[in-house]
């Protein structure tokens, strides 16, 4: 069954930022335009893994030949929201020689010794790449501003910059998708404590996420104000809900899916006769 039939609406409708938009309206635990629970999600899931496979192929072969477009999928969320599944579950089913994985962590002392899109822009994706970032530029507007790293001129400074960045990505062939995992804060603590209680999962646990949901509301401020201002035509939001992991994967998979259909791709045709290449090869 096609995971497209699992889909009563379009999620690029119903999930986009649009204005108007508040971020506290949003419901963590939903499944927007999704038609069944778990088990039909995972079936959605399964079905959709060898078509987004195929799309992205597509999207590699003709980079191969000179097209010059590109996908980006930023993913933004607070700690446990299930970023490390979507990279799994989702973009694992990609060929991995046409997947750009970038996870931006804290940045070193070269990066800071430059602008905050300098290391952004080394990661971008090149032609026919799918590239990821797990968390992003955006990190120097949530965490800058709810830590105070960043003076108020400075922040406004790089909105501004993240929206020019983005339009330049965009003039340049890349499509970019920006989701954020909308989790919310009792599922966390759930999340984190299902941690502490599995030896396995010990090594992800880190005692400064406790910390930080201390400036849980600060934070939830701090993407309103970032979603606000860099939702733009050409590079749009969209908010899922991720309290359901099942749901928030085969959203952002169905949000992928719909990118590159979108894109029109067509197989490159070989410059050889394709005939002639069958008789030599049956002759060798």
């Amino acid at each position: 069954m096609p995971n497209d039939t699992f889909w009563t609406t379009d999620p690029s409708e119903l999930l986009r930022v649009r204005p108007g938009f508040d971020l506290a309206d949003q419901p963590t635990d939903g499944t927007p335009g999704f038609d069944g629970g778990k088990t039909e999600g995972q079936d959605a899931l399964a079905a959709g893994r060898d078509k987004l496979a195929e799309l992205q192929e597509k999207l590699y072969a003709c980079g191969r030949e000179g097209d010059t477009r590109s996908v980006l999928l930023v993913l933004q969320a607070m700690d446990t929201a299930g970023k490390g599944g979507i990279v799994s579950h989702v973009i694992g089913a990609m060929n991995p020689g046409g997947v750009h994985y970038a996870g931006f962590g804290k940045p070193t002392p070269e990066e800071l010794a430059h602008d905050f899109l300098w290391r952004i822009w080394r990661e971008v994706p090149s032609a026919g790449q799918v590239g990821v970032f797990d968390r992003s530029h955006y990190e120097d507007v949530l965490i800058g501003r709810v830590r105070q790293l960043a003076p108020p001129d400075e922040l406004e400074r790089r909105y501004g910059a993240i929206t020019g960045f983005e339009h330049e990505l965009a003039e340049s062939g890349t499509t970019i998708v920006k989701v954020m995992l909308h989790l919310s804060r009792s599922e966390q603590r759930k999340r984190l404590a299902a941690r502490l209680d599995d030896r396995t999962k010990l090594w992800k646990f880190n005692p400064a996420d406790v910390d930080e949901r201390l400036r849980w509301d600060d934070y939830q401020e701090a993407y309103q104000i970032a979603l606000e201002r860099t939702t733009t035509a050409e590079a749009p939001w969209f908010v899922v809900p991720a309290d359901h992991k099942w749901y928030a994967r085969v959203a952002v998979q169905q949000l992928l899916i719909n990118t590159l259909e979108r894109l029109d791709l067509e197989w490159p045709m070989p410059d050889y006769d394709v005939e002639e290449q069958k008789r030599r090869l049956a002759a060798s």
